[in-house]
This record gives C-alpha cells, sequence and structure tokens, in this order.
C-alpha cells in the first residue's frame, strides 16, 4: 500500500468488512445473514487483491464465497421455512455478552499489538511468495494446514447429511 488511494481502499474494505460481520451475526433473518456473509467474503478476498495475493483472492471468491455460502443457502432453504414469522427472542443476558466481546476484543488487541514487533523484526517474514503459502496451507509437516482442511470438509459434509435427514423427517 503505497498511496494515499490505497490506503483509503483498504479502509473503506475494513469498514465494509466490519459492518456487514456485525449485521450477520445480528440480524433475526437467517437468509439475510448469509447474504452479509458473501459480502464480508468478497470484501475478505478484495483485501488479499490489494495485497497482491491474486491466487488467494481467487480462491476465496471461488471456494468461499461462491460454494460454501451457496451450501449455507442450500442447507438453511433444506432445513427451515424463512417465510415463516418466528417469535422473537428474548434475553436477558445482552449486556454480559457486549461487555464479554469488548473485553475479548481488547485483549486480542493488546495481544496482536505486542507480537507485532516480534513478526516484523523476522527477516523470514519480510517477503512471503505463493509457493510458501501453499506448502502451509497443503502441507503435511509441522505447522502445516491439511489435516484441519480436511477436518472441516468433513464437519461440512455431516452438517450436510444432517440437515438432510432433518428434513426428510418433517
Amino acid at each position: 500500500m503505497e498511496s494515499v488511494g490505497s490506503f483509503i481502499a483498504y479502509v473503506i474494505i475494513a469498514l465494509v468488512i466490519v459492518i456487514f460481520s456485525v449485521m450477520a451475526v445480528t440480524t433475526r433473518k437467517i437468509l439475510r445473514a448469509a447474504t452479509y456473509l458473501l459480502f464480508v467474503l468478497f470484501a475478505t478476498a478484495a483485501v488479499y487483491f490489494q495485497l497482491d495475493y491474486e491466487f488467494l483472492g481467487a480462491v476465496q471468491i471461488a471456494v468461499y464465497a461462491g460454494g460454501i455460502v451457496v451450501l449455507f443457502v442450500f442447507a438453511i432453504l433444506l432445513t427451515s421455512h424463512p417465510g415463516n414469522s418466528e417469535k422473537k427472542l428474548e434475553s436477558r443476558k445482552n449486556v454480559r455478552a457486549l461487555l464479554l466481546g469488548v473485553t475479548m476484543f481488547v485483549i486480542a488487541g493488546i495481544s496482536l499489538a505486542g507480537r507485532t514487533e516480534s513478526f516484523l523484526s523476522r527477516p523470514e517474514m519480510s517477503f512471503i511468495d505463493m509457493k510458501s503459502i501453499g506448502t502451509a496451507l497443503m502441507g503435511t509437516g509441522h505447522g502445516q494446514y491439511l489435516l484441519p482442511f480436511e477436518a472441516v470438509s468433513i464437519l461440512l459434509l455431516a452438517c450436510m447429511i444432517g440437515g438432510i435427514v432433518i428434513a426428510r423427517k418433517k
């Protein structure tokens, strides 16, 4: 991000991510939540494109924005009736939940600020190419993520099968 225009674009994308993330978890309509999630995933792809990670941006759009959100919408429409009016959920724990959320946000910010200097001072963190990212994501060695990636795919498959079983029982 060399120029002021890049910084402004980054701030706008970050605001879009924050606003639509909050809207996704606060809306009472589940299809709207899936739509807001789609906007968050597109904005995340925009961050990747802005950082010149074209492959990760394309994967973000194809896999997450394209595949996962369609899977969520399919599961929502298969298992529920979004046109039905549900009664409004009421809880007296909203203030405690908000306080806990703000506390966790502050703790995460403090821990991230404390570790930023150690990451930036490492010479191997100065340039990361796409091959090293791909190896880290799909490798089987120490600090690589193939096993969690496959575990998430099996979990999504189990959720879809459970949704189909629940839908068939109605």
